[in-house]
């Protein structure tokens, strides 16, 4: 690849989807891509995060319209299911060909 190239590909970092590539919503994201849907507590344990924590970042990620928020009762107990919506899904293979390009044009 030509220095011209690289150079082109790698002025494109600043392109990336923000929301996404911040690591906690990347790792939402990531949890979320191969699911068709996720509640709450497997999100809290495979994440790491705080309660708190990943509330924020589910709230941005709802607020973009990337991630579906859905309340409801299983039983007796409430239930919060998260998934990406088709916009999130396609903003996150999107990011993920971009990030593939830039890598692939690092020296």
């Amino acid at each position: 690849m030509s220095d011209a190239a690289r150079n082109g590909a790698l002025g494109q970092i600043g392109t990336l989807d923000r929301l996404i590539h911040e690591p906690a919503r990347l790792l939402i994201c990531a949890l979320l891509y191969p699911l068709e849907e996720a509640d709450f507590l497997y999100l809290l344990t495979q994440s790491e995060l705080s309660k708190g924590n990943l509330s924020s970042h589910l709230a941005k990620l709802e607020e973009s319209g990337y991630v579906s928020i859905e309340k409801r009762f299983k039983g007796k107990l409430p239930q919060t299911l998260c998934r990406l919506t088709d916009r999130g899904r396609e903003a996150f293979e999107s990011y993920r060909k971009s990030l593939k390009a830039l890598a692939k044009a690092l020296p």
